[in-house]
């Protein structure tokens, strides 16, 4: 049976919760992006700098994605039946925080598979959580989503740049000890997570949650947003490495990604009139044309604005598509089972799409340039984007 909501210390999930709960929901995004402000542009990096091929930076990427695949959906799945949501969360902090410290210890490709295996196990699961803890609380205001996930791309635009500026006066090494200081903050600030609205689920209604989650419309989503995040591969694991190979500095490496989540920030702070104006469908359409585009571009050009230009495309790729898939997969979602929805869109995306993306671009890298691997970035997002349509066709007709 489905057992009611239990609410605790929070205001009423109907009035999008109270100002002190949207700073705690905001100050998370701002931490857990400034890690990944360090993770993301720099840590293959350092892989690079350290010797690594590009499969071996492709394998430990995508073994850190592989986990982001699989173990949110355990976790959310757990928190889901038992109410234990937020003692995970903080856990998964904590324990995600010695892990990553263990990589001062090592240079060794075999150790450092381990760690990120160790890692990712216990990481995995912190976003998807925290997306699920938003549309709880924002309740009927959830529209506003975007608002609150601003934070997140302001701190990762200060982060890439002085990371950037602090690589170039120091070494790569440096991002080690940068990841490990935000890690200790985001787990002593996940303690200020509101207890939120849950419902728990057992026996058979346990298994009745999985049924939307395989209808024709929720499956065609899940696999072109997959399709969306492979075609990210080459930017995500080897775009500081491609500028590196052109000639560009740490400082314009930085600059370049600031610049692209800066972007993002205009769509997410107006995301609730965008929204109000087009369905959520029409805006994936959008995004996925947006990023076949942008990767083709960023293959062809070598010159710094026309780069910079191609980076403005983030605001489509990244930000528009996110708030989307967000809100679509919560629209997708049954009740009982929200934590459950964000664990398997995070694990399709960022976790399955992203992996795939790393291997194919990992074990293509030492083989062809990276220009090769943006182009073929860019015919994949069409593709997805070409499926998504013709879907969102079918259904208008269906409906007719």
């Amino acid at each position: 049976m489905i057992r009611s909501y239990q609410k605790i210390e929070t205001s009423d999930p109907a009035t999008g919760g109270n100002a002190s709960v949207k700073i705690i929901l905001g100050s998370q995004y701002f931490i857990y992006f400034g890690v990944m402000g360090v993770i993301l542009p720099y840590f293959n990096l350092y892989c690079y700098h350290l010797g690594f091929s590009g499969f071996q930076i492709g394998v430990l990427s995508s073994l850190r994605t592989l986990a982001t695949a699989l173990f949110p959906m355990l976790w959310g799945m757990l928190a889901d039946r038992f109410l234990i949501r937020r003692p995970i969360y903080i856990a998964c902090n904590i324990i995600s925080m010695g892990a990553w410290g263990l990589y001062l210890l090592t240079t060794d490709f075999s150790l450092m598979f381990a760690i990120t295996a160790l890692y990712g196990f216990f990481y995995a699961p912190i976003i998807s959580f925290l997306e699920s803890f938003s549309m709880d609380l924002l309740g009927s205001q959830k529209k506003g989503y975007g608002r609150l996930r601003a934070w997140g791309s302001l701190s990762f635009i200060v982060v890439v740049v002085l990371v950037g500026r602090a690589i170039d006066a120091a070494s790569t090494e440096i991002i080690l000890v940068l990841v490990l200081a935000g890690s200790m903050l985001q787990a002593l600030c996940s303690f200020a997570i509101p207890r939120g609205a849950s419902k728990k689920t057992s026996g058979p209604a346990a298994v009745a949650v999985a049924r939307p989650f395989l209808k024709r419309r929720t499956v065609v989503f899940l696999f072109c947003a997959f399709v969306m995040l492979f075609s990210h591969g080459t930017y995500y694991g080897f775009f500081s490495i491609h500028l590196e190979n052109l000639g560009y500095s740490g400082m314009f490496t930085g600059m370049a990604w600031a610049l692209a989540s800066l972007s993002e920030i205009g769509v997410m702070l107006a995301s609730e009139k965008i929204f109000k104006r087009f369905s959520y469908q029409k805006i994936l359409i959008f995004t996925f044309f947006a990023a076949g585009c942008r990767w083709i571009m960023m293959g062809m050009v070598i010159s710094a604005p026309l780069i910079l230009f191609a980076q403005l495309l983030h605001a489509l790729t990244y930000g528009a598509f996110h708030v989307a898939s967000i809100l679509y997969m919560d629209e997708l979602s049954p009740e009982e089972a929200k934590t459950t929805g964000q664990a398997i869109n995070n694990a399709v995306t960022y976790g399955m799409g992203i992996m795939a993306g790393f291997l194919f671009n990992g074990y293509f890298f030492d083989m062809v340039s990276t220009s090769w691997l943006f182009y073929a970035s860019g015919i994949i997002a069409f593709f997805g984007g070409l499926l998504f349509f013709a879907d969102h066709r079918f259904q208008a007709g269906a409906a007719q």
